[in-house]
């Protein structure tokens, strides 16, 4: 069973920039894509970006596109998130996930990390 933590939540002021870690265990992180999610206080949760796990191959959210990114690590067994130009409406627990093993991303997430809190505000 694969085990998802993410770290390097905060507080930061508009235009501000963060990254976020999606570290692995349990399986290799080869075997997966990852997704990010996040949910703002009182809303749903939203989805916000995935990367395969053959050709890296990465989606993002209108809502983020051009201002985060993400990337991969299979020696260190972690996804990273970097967030740059960061607004107030970015705020919320921020949440790594994968799908079952050998699928690409889409819309079944069947592993959730715990979540990371972000903060956007002056």
């Amino acid at each position: 069973q694969l085990q998802l933590v993410e770290s390097g939540g905060g507080l930061v002021q508009p235009g501000g920039s963060l990254r976020l870690t999606c570290s692995v265990s349990g399986s290799s992180l080869d075997y997966y894509a990852i997704g990010w999610f996040r949910q703002a206080p009182g809303k749903e949760r939203e989805w916000i970006s995935c990367i395969d796990r053959r050709n890296y191959g990465t989606s993002y959210a209108d809502s983020v596109k051009g201002r985060f990114t993400v990337s991969r690590d299979s020696a260190k067994s972690a996804v990273y998130l970097q967030m740059n130009s960061l607004k107030p409406e970015d705020t919320g627990v921020y949440y790594c996930a994968a799908p079952p093993a050998s699928w690409s991303c889409g819309t079944q997430y069947d592993m959730w990390g715990q979540g990371t809190q972000v903060t956007v505000s002056s």
